[in-house]
């Protein structure tokens, strides 16, 4: 970790967790934020979608919901940025507080309900981006709270911001946005990405973006064949599972434990790890797989990665280690891979089922 957060990081923690927020977003966005030499090592780089990624570690959507802070992240060592969710008219999400820190737990827990400055903002934010930093930016989009047809929501984003997205995402696992978590049934995500897949389509762009997925970890054995057998179907690039959980294990300690929304941290990484591994063997590994959920070490990486993982995400680690953890997760990976005589990250995907 930078001398920079080994000063300030306590004094942040003091702070309300979503006032924090909004303070490190600010200070990455004006550079505040010093950067040391990214950690690199050729096993760590890896081609996915006929893009070069310089490691895999990329940072998880809900940390940069608009876009102002994508290239002070990828210069903090990540070879990835997911911003958003990002929905077509900009909301103010579910009434404060609603971000929660379970410091014993390592966890956190967030009601925000995609609260976001809209696709308009977020335009203005990408198109504005001069100074591109090395690494890759996709883009997570939502549906507006009270919009009846869903689809509509994605298209509409899709037509706006997909010139910008090195990938796209269609999140519909948010646990704070009612009814979303439906259009993980067979039927209506069908329909979903079928439509949003026309719709990336009919663009003129250079190159279309790869379509993913974000899934929710609560789903039940049908849940999963079916989500399998429709992005088989619809030829989607990618999976990403998974996202936070309503679910709260008899572990958890820190008293705000009964509050509503979403878990993430420590205690999401056993059941989303599982998950991923499930949809890796579902999907025969045909489909690329981006873990997230707990991931805080080199350690948990390489597990997702051995899993069935192409790519990992993380978030909720930086709340407790800052960005400086980034670097210190890649160098723990490369020793990893070396300790177990892998020579590329690449071999490494799906090696717990081989």
């Amino acid at each position: 970790m930078s001398g920079f957060y080994n000063f300030v990081w306590p004094f942040i923690r003091l702070i309300d967790p979503e006032t924090a927020h909004v303070i490190a977003i600010g200070a990455l966005k004006r550079g505040w934020v010093p950067t040391s030499a990214p950690f690199e090592d050729k096993r760590l780089n890896i081609n996915l979608w006929g893009m070069d990624f310089a490691n895999p570690i990329g940072l998880a959507a809900g940390f940069d919901k608009n876009a102002v802070a994508s290239d002070a992240m990828l210069r903090q060592g990540f070879g990835l940025v997911e911003v958003g969710s990002v929905t077509p008219r900009a909301q103010y999400g579910n009434p404060r507080p609603r971000l929660f820190q379970l410091t014993e737990d390592r966890a956190v827990i967030n009601r925000n309900g995609f609260n976001n400055k809209g696709m308009d903002a977020m335009f203005g934010h990408l198109n504005a981006r001069s100074n591109k930093a090395k690494g890759w930016v996709g883009v997570n989009f939502g549906k507006n709270k009270n919009t009846e047809e869903a689809l509509d929501d994605y298209v509409a984003g899709i037509n706006k911001l997909a010139q910008f997205a090195d990938y796209v995402v269609v999140n519909v696992s948010s646990p704070n946005t009612p009814g979303l978590r439906a259009l993980q049934g067979k039927g209506p995500l069908s329909k979903l990405l079928q439509g949003v897949r026309h719709a990336l389509g009919t663009l003129n762009l250079p190159k279309r973006p790869p379509l993913l997925l974000k899934v929710a970890p609560d789903l039940t054995e049908d849940d999963k064949r079916d989500i399998s057998a429709v992005v088989l179907e619809e030829r989607i690039d990618g999976l990403i599972a998974t996202n936070t959980t309503i679910d709260r294990p008899d572990t958890l300690k820190n008293n705000q434990k009964t509050e509503t929304g979403g878990l993430s941290g420590q205690p999401l990484f056993v059941p989303s790890t599982a998950i991923l591994s499930d949809f890796y063997k579902l999907t025969e590994g045909k489909i690329t797989l981006i873990g997230v959920g707990g991931v805080g070490s080199g350690e948990q990486a390489y597990a997702k990665i051995r899993a069935g993982a192409s790519l990992v995400q993380l978030y909720s680690a930086l709340a407790y280690e800052g960005p400086g953890l980034v670097n210190d997760i890649k160098r723990e990976l490369a020793g990893l891979l070396e300790r177990d005589g892998f020579d590329a990250v690449a071999d490494a995907i799906g090696a717990d089922h081989r």
